[in-house]
Parts: structure tokens; C-alpha cells; sequence
């Protein structure tokens, strides 16, 4: 299995059978990603070369826009993709092996979990993965400590309380607080010109 086919295998949503090649395949990228996660956050690194370490773990270039405070983790890199003038906080833990978008301008919060594994409630087939991508749109604001859960897209604009935790769908420009999330207010534009 190579990375591209692995990525279209987890890309098409169908379950990861524990053992399988599939599965194998993930847990040595883990093993890749571990690595890196530890260069980053164990020891001071600017900026700049954050941005690399970034570039390293996603396999994919990334933005002089975009800024983190570690430490950082994930379980995969290769299939989280993050776009323009993006900041993570510090403390943060993705699971992206099921697929994570993150639009321009989104903030994202200390300690924010984005999950995009689940496993099967049936006990024989527990340690059966079931991926499922989040998607953030633009101008997104995740506060500290929110859980986003597989499968979930977060539209433009869209404010997640912190401590939420998102297990469905939130439209564009809403808030949204509480376990399980549900929306709070609308958010209405600056119509004001300078």
C-alpha cells in the first residue's frame, strides 16, 4: 500500500478492519507522525520553521499565513490540510486519519479536539475504525477546549463555544455551545463601512 492509496481508502469512508493492510498502513504512518510531533514540541523552533515541520507532516506546502503554538498532536498529518492565515493554539490533538479541512481564517483554541475516527458499538468488531472527515470552513472560530466529532462540517463564519461539543452539522454564521452542541444565536455582519 502506498500513501495515495491509503489516502483514497480513508477518503471513501469504508471501515478500516482491524489487521488489515489498511490498518497496518496507518499505524506506521502514526509511528512516522509520532516522530514528528516530537521535533516540534520539544524544543523551541520559530515561526518559520514550525511552518516546515507543519509542511513535513502534512506533505503539503504550507502557508507563511498560517501560525501554532505547540505543543501539537496527531495521528496522521498526511491527510489534514489547512488553509490561508489558519492558527492552532497550543495543546490541540487531531485525528485526521478520516480527513481534516480547515478553511482560510479559522481560529482554533487551546486543547481542541478534532476526532474523525469512531469504532463499531458491536464488542466483535470494536477495534474496527470507522473514518468520517470534519470540515471547517472559513473565518471559523473554535474556542478552547471544544470537541469536534467525525463526520462533521462546520460552515463559514460559525463560532463553536468552548467546551462544545459538535456531534452534527453547524451551519454558517451561527454560535453554537454545550454538550451536545446546539445553536445558541446568529451572527449578524458588520454592515459598517469606514
Amino acid at each position: 500500500m502506498n500513501l495515495q492509496d491509503f489516502l483514497a481508502y480513508m477518503d471513501s469512508g469504508k471501515r478500516v478492519i482491524a489487521g488489515s493492510e489498511v490498518h497496518r498502513y496507518m499505524a506506521q504512518l502514526s509511528q512516522e507522525t509520532l516522530q514528528l510531533t516530537a521535533e516540534l514540541n520539544h524544543a523551541y523552533h520559530t515561526p518559520e520553521e514550525i511552518r516546515t515541520i507543519m509542511s513535513r507532516l502534512t506533505g503539503r506546502p504550507i502557508s507563511d499565513t498560517f501560525n501554532l503554538f505547540p505543543p501539537f498532536t496527531t495521528d496522521c498529518g498526511k491527510n489534514l490540510k489547512i488553509g490561508e492565515n489558519v492558527f492552532i493554539n497550543a495543546g490541540c490533538r487531531f485525528q485526521d486519519q478520516g480527513g481534516i479541512t480547515i478553511g482560510d481564517g479559522t481560529l482554533i483554541g487551546h486543547n481542541v479536539v478534532l476526532a474523525t475516527i469512531n469504532h463499531d458499538l458491536d464488542p466483535a468488531h470494536r477495534n474496527d475504525n470507522l473514518p468520517a472527515p470534519i470540515v471547517i470552513g472559513k473565518n471559523v472560530w473554535i474556542g478552547a477546549n471544544a470537541t469536534v466529532l467525525p463526520g462533521v462540517t462546520i460552515g463559514d463564519n460559525a463560532v463553536i463555544a468552548a467546551g462544545a461539543v459538535v456531534t452534527k452539522d453547524v451551519p454558517a454564521d451561527v454560535v453554537v455551545g454545550g454538550v451536545p452542541a446546539k445553536v445558541i444565536r446568529h451572527i449578524e455582519h458588520d454592515r459598517l463601512t469606514s
